[in-house]
């Protein structure tokens, strides 16, 4: 292809699909939640109520995306009854001009705030306002509490599938997320002291494994903190695997690989906690012995891990200490997320971007004559979410996801007759929504539109006559989001992820002087060193999110990410010396530590100061210590990271090839 027809590389990555296996289970939970609705209201002779409720099943399949049955919960129930709020409020105002304007424009305000709160509260936010578009912009059968009831009706459909299987697989997928984090810290000591690539891309997998598993089991602890031995134990195992992960790095600098039988040993402690069995059935353990403070670090790590996993008594759980601590109770959670919500001014300045763009396509719409003008303010609602990328990404996406979801809703529309084949057909459509969202948004986009215009017709007899419609609405919204809710606010394109790196080198500074405290505790020690690489998780996907823009912030973006790798690197470092002290090495001296923290937190500032960095080389001279000393090592990636800022900065392009 010729250079100049070449599309540009942010394109090409926010085009790229996503690996993600296919969830079949919520694939039929979907093609029955959509279809039964269908089937009734046709059975019953009335289709309109069975498209409503076909209409609140799909917010509950996009809700849909929990292991855990007690999450699923929250994350379909809670939305739903948003939702109903929400159609309500739409359906009492349709028709009453710029009454409906004011309303639907008030809550976009609500309902972007609270977008902000979690995710939970983003997909209730969502509904809230997906829900009052659409009563607002349709018309609904019935009295004015029939369209909420069938909607919500249609959700909890979905809900009672997805808990049908909770009396025989409950824990289950629990047990699965601490065993995958078992098996991913297998495979990290596997890659210790080999291709550093690989190893780190590895480590990164682990950590989001372990944030994804303790936000799992920690969230059902919030009422049954030291009471249900069942998740204490699997807590336990979690704390347990910790240590081996503190000591991956420093088998790592050793630069030998470790003897298979470790890893070995991680996956057979894996297999057990998923099948719920003591790992002593499986025998004593075979692991070599252990020459020099890593390995030791590292064997006494792994049977610290065993014996914690071969424990079969629940009363051995119920006492447990818990290093990183558990939540506070749903009431409190929920006072703070209120008081968050009032009192931060990212949550106002979300809620007045969503509720200007909002008001900008409901007021078009009242002024300007344009069909099916509900979808302005539905595409701007899904483009404009906060938590789902960037929105200059997300606006293109949308606009090609329509334009092929168009295509397949095209011969729906044309071939098949309204009645009893809406039926197979939604069958059809509606699994390809879980199968495809994982893919990526315009995957989702395309796999939503037909399932939409579908249910639309049921309820409007428009046919092909949507079509065109849909499409000028969507684009109309999305040029919308991208003057209103993108390009009038700076912050949206110039990067914030300096600051939020600033905060994290500032952070990995007091971890180095807490690793090497004398008074330290060590529970405190573990949630500080969990907390950053959570940051650091968080700080990396804002990064993957920030290349998908166009120039100038992509590439921006691009020359910030050597420096996000180094303070990556710089924690591990710090990590595995603390591991090798605790192990026999000679610890640092109290100078050295203070230096080396120094040093980071002048990184810090100058990342927060500088528009372009100025030349920040690292200074180790006087009280440096020993070439040989344990610290060495995170010495040199500190410098690594402040040489870093010679070549690229906030506002600078990328580093040049050298």
């Amino acid at each position: 292809m010729p250079p100049h027809l070449t599309p540009p590389d942010w394109l090409i990555r926010t085009l790229r699909p996503q690996r993600a296996p296919i969830p079949w289970a919520a694939a039929a939970r979907a093609s029955v939640a959509m279809a039964a609705p269908l089937a009734v209201g046709l059975a019953t002779d009335h289709p309109a109520y069975g498209a409503l409720a076909s209409m609140g099943a799909l917010s509950g399949v996009i809700g849909d995306t929990a292991d855990a049955y007690r999450m699923r919960i929250f994350n379909i129930a809670v939305p739903q009854l948003f939702g109903a709020v929400g159609v309500t409020v739409g359906s009492l105002v349709f028709g009453h001009g710029w009454l409906a304007v004011v309303a639907v424009t008030a809550v976009a305000l609500i309902s972007g705030m609270i977008s902000t709160i979690g995710a939970v509260a983003s997909v209730a936010g969502l509904l809230l306002l997906l829900n009052c578009v659409v009563g607002a912009g349709l018309p609904m059968p019935g009295d004015w509490w029939l369209a909420p009831l069938l909607m919500t009706s249609g959700g909890a459909l979905v809900l009672l599938l997805a808990l049908l299987a909770w009396p025989l697989r409950g824990g289950v997928p629990e047990r699965a997320a601490v065993a995958s984090t078992y098996r991913g810290v297998a495979h990290l000591l596997e890659a210790a002291g080999q291709d550093p690539l690989t190893y780190a891309e590895t480590r990164i997998a682990v950590t989001q494994s372990l944030n994804q598993a303790y936000d799992l089991v920690l969230a059902r602890r919030a009422r049954a903190h030291g009471r249900n031995p069942e998740l204490v134990r699997l807590v336990s195992q979690l704390n347990a695997v910790t240590p081996v992960v503190e000591a991956a790095p420093a088998a790592h600098e050793c630069g030998v690989p470790l003897p298979p039988q470790v890893p070995a040993t991680l996956r057979a402690l894996a297999d057990a906690i998923a099948s719920g069995r003591a790992a002593a059935d499986d025998g004593p353990l075979e692991l070599p012995e252990p020459d020099g403070p890593a390995a030791r670090a590292l064997d006494h790590a792994v049977r610290h891990a065993a014996e914690v996993a071969a424990r079969t008594g629940d009363s051995e759980f119920t006492n447990v200490d818990d290093r990183l601590g558990h939540p506070a109770a749903l009431r409190v959670r929920a006072r703070r997320g209120a008081r968050n919500v009032i009192l931060s001014g990212a949550s106002w300045r979300y809620g007045l971007r969503l509720a200007l763009c909002i008001g900008i396509a409901q007021a078009l719409v009242s002024i300007v004559p344009v069909p099916r003008s509900y979808w302005v303010a539905l595409t701007i609602t899904f483009v404009m979410k906060p938590d789902f990328g960037s929105v200059f990404s997300r606006a293109v996406l949308r606009a090609l996801g329509t334009a092929v979801g168009l295509v397949v809703a095209a011969a729906v529309l044309a071939e098949v007759p309204l009645g009893r084949w809406d039926v197979p057909v939604m069958l059809l459509l509606a699994p390809l929504i879980p199968a495809l969202t994982p893919r990526g948004y315009a995957f989702q986009t395309a796999a939503i539109t037909p399932v939409i215009l579908l249910l639309s017709d049921i309820l409007n007899h428009q046919g092909t006559a949507l079509l065109g419609p849909r499409l000028l609405d969507s684009l109309m919204g999305c040029a919308i989001a991208l003057v209103a809710g993108y390009l009038l606010w700076p912050e949206s394109w110039h990067t914030r992820i300096g600051d939020r790196l600033a905060g994290a080198v500032a952070d990995t500074a007091s971890y180095v002087e807490c690793a090497f405290g004398t008074t330290a505790d060590p529970a405190a020690r573990a949630r500080m060193r969990r907390r950053l690489y959570r940051d650091l998780s968080v700080i990396r996907t804002e990064f993957q999110r920030a290349l998908t823009e166009p120039p100038p912030t992509g590439r921006r973006a691009a020359a910030w990410w050597p420096l996000v790798v180094a303070v990556e690197r710089i924690v591990d470092a710090t990590t595995a010396a603390r591991v090798r002290v605790r192990h026999g090495s000679p610890p640092p001296s109290s100078a050295e530590v203070t230096q080396v923290a120094s040093q980071l937190r002048e990184l810090a500032q100058g990342l927060r100061d500088s528009v372009t960095l100025e030349e920040v080389r690292a200074d180790f001279g006087g009280a440096a210590g020993s070439q040989d000393g344990v610290l060495e090592h995170v010495r040199q990636e500190v410098a690594a990271a402040r040489a870093i800022g010679v070549r690229g900065g906030p506002t600078g392009d990328a580093p040049a090839a050298e």
